[in-house]
């Protein structure tokens, strides 16, 4: 239990017990709504051409600017991770590569298509020019399945999220695209020539991402780096070819779009975001042979994903430190004098010396503390993760947390506290804005099969529990250390279960999550609660906010 959160400020002045439920000890932090964004139409954009920002920027770099926040989804899939760490398994990568064939194979006969509907010379020659880094892209691919000695027909078919995506790119470059006309009723050359820019649009966003993760892999490796296993991989995608190649590709589909009308611009931006969407998909298809956490999952689906969540308590639920409020029941609830403590009751401090121990317990804490985390922090920067000194850092943290509790213990201040004072101010306690809408949208939500768990250092649960009770949480999972009482008043001893973040891990793994497939883990802490419910109404969220661990696909 973190102390000195009341340590540097004075104990609450308004009891606990009797604020009004009017009364708000939350801070006026700024407060930022997040909605969906709404798409813009693209008409909006053409009629605004002549503006300064959209004539400096061209159409493919518009689109990828609007949905970057979809290709994170992508960055960011347990494959894509596994990839660039250089710890995905080879038969991972032997799978992509059969599925990626596939895709090539779609890719070089969709500019094909799109080349016969160009009618512009400059245009087709620029499409077969794409067309041939596609082959040689495939050679790539081809010359690393004959080193492995794969038969890709018989060994790996092709699966449902790669269909999708070549059907729908060769739908796009054959002209079936909904509301118009297929390629062979398309009359003039100019209705031909549309079809191109359809296929380009349909093809610029996985050029580009491709490209973005080829330097992104290639920023992460050291300069003399040669022993990652996938490093000739990486090297193709962040080569200055590919770059040109994307750059290439982006800049054709700017002139083939510049005659196009509002309407026309429209159908090119959805088929930029239905082909990133696919892309998504294809990413997050490809089979783990190893556990990986991410940042990020898929979209979670009730009937086959089990969705838990982890949450912190204190200050992240709440606005106020979990020991603030105890030490302020534990302090106004004391006798004021000997004279003043039934005799058949436990003993309790007079209030005047609860304030002095306190005040005493929390400087201590706070002062060995802050010496603690020195002595764990490396004196220098570390350039790569040290697992074994993370470790060995936190069982010193955890010993540390531990000595503080058994002092806190020893000198009784916790001795003496009603059960229905602690219910009480639990039931009063002000939580973060947004909280309780978030526990609520997931917990009421029957469709969405999922679990909450709040894992705290609490010295109590009763506290906790009372506070989510309130707000009708009742469903919710608290992991906490817990009082003991003799009838209803606390005997002043914690039965001991949370103390450090190493409780919290084995808490987690407790439940199975590292070892059981179908599992997606969401950990929150210190995060902006109306973001993160804007994340489960439309799916999208935030890297630095949520951390997942998606393990549907993973065999142990």
């Amino acid at each position: 239990m973190r102390m000195r959160w009341f340590l540097r400020s004075p104990i609450i002045k308004t009891s606990l017990l009797n604020l009004s439920p009017s009364i708000s000890l939350r801070p006026h932090w700024a407060r930022r709504t997040f909605t969906s964004s709404s798409r813009s139409s693209m008409a909006a954009i053409h009629n605004h051409s002549n503006s300064n920002s959209n004539s400096e920027t061209g159409l493919a770099r518009r689109f990828w600017i609007k949905f970057t926040r979809e290709s994170i989804f992508a960055m960011y899939t347990p494959f894509v991770i596994a990839l660039a760490s250089g710890n995905l398994h080879i038969d991972s990568f032997h799978r992509y590569i059969a599925q990626d064939v596939h895709f090539l194979r779609a890719f070089a006969q969709a500019y094909e298509l799109a080349e016969e509907c160009a009618d512009d010379d400059d245009a087709k020659l620029g499409i077969c020019e794409l067309r041939k880094a596609v082959l040689e892209e495939l050679k790539m691919h081809n010359s690393l399945v004959q080193e492995w000695g794969l038969d890709l027909a018989k060994e790996h078919g092709i699966n449902s999220a790669t269909v999708k995506y070549t059907e729908f790119l060769l739908a796009t470059a054959s002209g079936k695209i909904e509301g118009l006309k297929g390629p062979g009723k398309l009359a003039t050359p100019f209705e031909k020539t549309k079809i191109a820019a359809y296929t380009l649009g349909a093809m610029t966003p996985c050029m580009r991402l491709y490209a973005v993760l080829g330097k992104k892999f290639q920023e992460l490796l050291d300069s003399n780096e040669s022993t990652h296993p996938y490093n000739k991989w990486i090297d193709n995608y962040s080569s200055d070819g590919f770059q040109a190649t994307t750059l290439q590709t982006e800049d054709l589909l700017d002139k083939l779009s510049v005659s196009l009308t509002g309407e026309e611009l429209d159908v090119i931006e959805k088929l930029y975001y239905q082909a990133m969407k696919l892309e998504i998909d294809f990413f997050s298809a490809q089979p783990l042979f190893q556990p990986t956490i991410v940042p990020l999952t898929k979209g979670h689906k009730p009937a086959e994903d089990h969705l838990i969540v982890f949450s912190d308590f204190d200050l992240t639920c709440t606005v106020v430190d979990s020991s603030a409020i105890l030490a302020e029941i534990a302090i106004v609830t004391a006798p004021k004098s000997d004279q003043n403590q039934p005799e058949d009751q436990i003993v309790r401090m007079l209030s005047s010396d609860l304030r002095n121990t306190w005040g005493f317990l929390s400087k201590q804490y706070t002062e060995e503390y802050e010496q603690c985390i020195e002595s764990i922090m490396p004196s220098d920067r570390l350039n790569n993760f040290d697992y074994k000194e993370l470790s060995m850092a936190l069982e010193q943290l955890s010993k540390f947390e531990n000595t503080a509790n058994n002092r806190v213990i020893e000198s009784g201040v916790l001795k003496g506290i009603s059960l229905e004072d602690i219910k009480r101010a639990g039931e009063r306690l002000i939580l973060q804005d947004g909280c309780t809408n978030f526990f609520q949208s997931i917990v009421k939500n029957e469709n969405l099969n999922s679990n909450v768990h709040v894992l705290s250092y609490c010295w109590c649960g009763d506290l906790i529990r009372s506070a989510f009770s309130s707000a009708d949480l009742n469903e919710l999972n608290v992991h906490a250390n817990e009082f003991t009482y003799e009838g209803s008043v606390s005997t002043g001893e914690i039965v001991k279960k949370v103390e450090s973040p190493i409780d919290k891990d084995v808490a987690i793994q407790r439940f199975g999550v590292i070892l059981i497939s179908g599992y997606a883990v969401i950990r929150v802490s210190a995060i902006s609660w109306n973001f993160l419910k804007c994340f489960f109404d439309i799916c999208v969220c935030s890297l630095l906010l949520i951390t997942f661990f998606p393990l549907k696909s993973c065999q142990v």
